[in-house]
């Protein structure tokens, strides 16, 4: 029999998972030898020298078995880093190990899942790829619910999601819990094992947190990021090296329910005699990279996240709050360090001039939007009306009236607002209103971001765009067709820009009911913006060069474009080394030779994320809104349809929003033909007619806040749509026809080719 010792150095040696057949092959062991074997790997085990891993394979205790799946969970140093995807042994998983590529290096990003054979290598682990493996399968998010014959079933928070799946082992998990689970078990006999518990999905807060979940946002900061927080927050401002602005009244001027200021502006009358009637202005903005140092571990950390996360209840940010909410956050009354834009505008409103500096600021005050637009029209006192807020109108005047020249696109579409109380529940649900503070703000932006993305140009340095384009032939094909069903010309030969969407709207009155629904396709036929080094303009803003560099608490892409400022303007501030225990802090703060050389990779991801946090936004949006709702099941309320499909029609509650779905099985026995183009259904014998844009009564059949979906019907109407046509949607049309079910499927045609559906 081996001893301990050498079973131990086998383990460590093989270059296989090392099983007990594997050990007893090594020793020659056979017979009641086995059995010996066994009782000595229980001891080893007991004893703390061994556990045991998938596939029965033994490793040392507190190391990793040689053959394991892992999960790339950060690059550090172009260095991959994993983790095992799954731990099964006892006690605290390994450390984090460092993965070898082989081939060409950066083939592996954050995310992604190899098996790899792993070794010990110095006082760590080294990971060696052997191949990538496809995604995992994604955890399910869901209710727990026992049904009539007492089996536990997961329902999806997900409103796409029309089926539930089984459960075959819930732990802990009572019914009512929202829980995530994992799929087990091969189709047809799929079931569900809840791997957490994420408690009350009524509670506050549980609606951000299921979009959360679902949609894999890092919502929680490791312990070295935290420190590092904590570390940086005490950075001293070294106010000599910057220059001083602290005597200028800059005023920040934000939302009332603002989490974080990262902006704060300052204008005043030109005195320069070449520049008649022309203005000096200053965008200032918190200078997060004298905080975030590339390579740091608040770098990687806000890298991986790409951007804050805004839900009505919480905030899910870049950074951590010593950072965001406090040191990089422009408080009224406290020295703050800010990169400042200064700007020079002449008579007509065009930038003539800019230049950049490292400031240190002292914001004279915090006003909420309605606050500076009230004191402007004089319906208030406020002490900085005349020597900040007065300035700052004049000068945009200006800028409106470049802005006006340039004619971006402008489609005054509504935003909904959330609140909420300390409790987490709905107080009310308003349309955002509109004024012309909030205007002012966004246009000084937009000045500091086109000069953001010039000077860096000018410097022939790296820039981080932000590009949108033109609209594709195929979606101005579509505008065409939909705008024809309103007799409304849409030449496809002339050229597109921003002011030809302008000039069809112009034409439509302001009361025409047809106005927003309009707006609203123009939208939709636009390209998503997305970042990028590559300079392809911006098409909505009608600007050929436009970069992000006002919000880099909350977007990574504004803090590459700060950085490579730095750079640029020679503005590097090392951190002091070796003094108040900051030596382990990284002295640059401009761009990172590795991000100079490429940085389209991190442009894709942080378009990625930008996009799921909009998702994870209006998702949660829509659950509080229905939670809003789910009181008013069974009245009759004023809406508007947003959207039809072969199915039926979704429409909207006026001034709340959320989408619900009248199915045409609930709009009587006829035949509806729908027509692609018109976005419209059509009854075959009564002519009834439902169409995008159009204005109904509907009566409010369901509310789910959890999946955030509702469900309408006519008002006078009998509803169809209970559970067993939810089932039907996913029977095969021929099987529902052969049931006979009166409103079904079989109904729906299509004019666009005659398809019947």
């Amino acid at each position: 029999m081996p001893s301990r010792q050498q079973v131990l150095d086998f383990i460590a040696s093989s270059e296989t998972p090392a099983g007990k057949r594997e050990i007893a092959k090594a020793f020659g062991l056979h017979g009641q030898e086995k059995i010996q074997l066994k009782s000595l790997l229980k001891d080893m085990a007991d004893e703390g020298l061994i556990d045991i891993g998938p596939a029965r394979a033994f490793h040392k205790m507190g190391g990793v078995p040689k053959v394991t799946v892992l999960r790339i969970i950060a690059i550090e140093g172009n260095v991959p880093v994993a983790v095992p995807e799954k731990w099964e042994a006892e006690g605290m998983p390994p450390p984090k190990l460092r993965v070898i590529e082989r081939g060409r290096k950066g083939a592996l990003g954050i995310g992604d899942r190899i098996l790899a054979r792993t070794e010990e290598a110095g006082s760590g682990i080294v990971a060696h790829p052997m191949k990538k493996l496809a995604a995992g399968a994604e955890a399910m998010l869901g209710v727990l619910h026992r049904e009539a014959d007492g089996a536990l079933v997961l329902r999806p928070v997900d409103k796409r999601i029309r089926h539930e799946t089984r459960v075959s082992d819930a732990g802990d998990a009572k019914p009512g819990d929202l829980v995530l689970a994992e799929q087990t078990g091969r189709p047809p006999r799929i079931s569900a094992r809840v791997t957490d518990i994420l408690g009350d999905p009524f509670q506050a807060r549980s609606f951000s947190l299921i979009a959360i979940h679902k949609y894999g946002i890092p919502n929680i900061f490791a312990t070295e990021t935290e420190e590092e927080a904590a570390k940086v927050h005490n950075l001293p401002l070294e106010t000599e090296a910057r220059e001083d602005l602290r005597d200028l009244p800059i005023v920040a001027i934000d939302p009332v329910d603002a989490r974080d200021f990262d902006d704060a502006v300052w204008a005043s009358p030109d005195e320069d005699a070449s520049n008649p009637g022309g203005y000096k202005a200053i965008v200032a903005i918190a200078d997060v990279s004298f905080y975030v140092r590339p390579g740091s571990s608040l770098d990687r950390e806000a890298r991986r996240r790409g951007n804050s996360v805004y839900f009505p209840d919480l905030v899910v940010p870049m950074l951590p709050h010593a950072l965001s909410s406090d040191m990089c956050s422009l408080r009224a009354g406290e020295d703050r360090a800010a990169l400042a834009c200064h700007l020079t505008i002449d008579a007509s409103g065009a930038v003539t001039g800019w230049r950049f500096t490292r400031a240190v600021i002292r914001v004279a005050a915090n006003i909420p939007y309605e606050q500076a637009q009230a004191a402007i029209d004089g319906q208030i006192d406020h002490p900085l009306t005349e020597g900040a807020l007065r300035p700052l109108w004049a000068c945009w005047q200006l800028l409106a009236k470049a802005r006006a020249a340039r004619q971006p696109l402008d489609l005054d579409l509504p935003e909904r607002r959330v609140v909420i109380d300390e409790k987490g529940r709905i107080t009310s649900i308003a349309i955002r209103e509109r004024l012309d503070a909030h205007r002012l703000i966004e246009d000084y932006m937009i000045a500091a971001n086109v000069a953001a993305a010039k000077a860096l140009e000018a410097k022939k340095s790296p820039v981080m765009y932000r590009d949108h384009e033109t609209p594709s032939r195929e979606k101005l094909v579509a505008l065409k067709d939909y705008l024809d069903t309103f007799e409304i010309s849409f030449a496809l030969g002339q050229v597109i820009s921003p002011a030809t969407f302008n000039t069809l709207i112009a034409k439509i009155e302001a009361d025409d009911p047809r106005r927003p629904q309009i707006m609203e396709q123009i939208l939709r036929s636009q390209t998503q913006a997305y970042y990028s080094p590559i300079n392809s303009g911006h098409f909505g803003l009608a600007l050929g060069s436009y970069a992000h560099f006002t919000s880099p608490i909350r977007r990574y892409s504004d803090l590459l474009v700060h950085r490579s400022l730095v750079g640029a303007y020679k503005l590097e501030m090392p951190a002091p080394q070796g003094k108040d225990g900051f030596g382990s802090i990284a002295p640059e703060t401009a761009l990172s030779p590795e991000d100079r050389h490429d940085m389209r990779p991190i442009g894709e991801k942080i378009s990625d994320f930008e996009r799921r946090a909009m998702a994870a936004e209006r998702e949660t949006v829509d659950r509080y809104v229905a939670a809003f709702l789910s009181e008013k099941v069974g009245q009759v309320l004023p809406c508007r349809i947003t959207g039809v499909r072969n199915f039926g029609f979704f429409a909207t509650v006026d001034e709340l929003g959320g989408d619900g779905l009248v199915p045409v099985s609930t709009l009587g026995a006829e035949r509806f033909w729908y027509d692609e183009a018109s976005q419209a259904l059509e009854g075959e014998r009564s002519g009834e007619r439902y169409a995008v844009g159009q204005r109904l009564e509907l009566r409010l059949v369901e509310a789910d806040p959890i999946s955030g979906s509702l469900r309408f019907a006519l008002p006078d109407g009998a509803d169809f749509g209970g559970m067993q046509d939810r089932r039907d949607r996913h029977r095969p049309p021929r099987e529902i026809k052969r049931r006979g079910r009166p409103g079904n499927i079989r109904h729906i045609g299509s004019k666009k080719g005659r398809h019947k559906g």
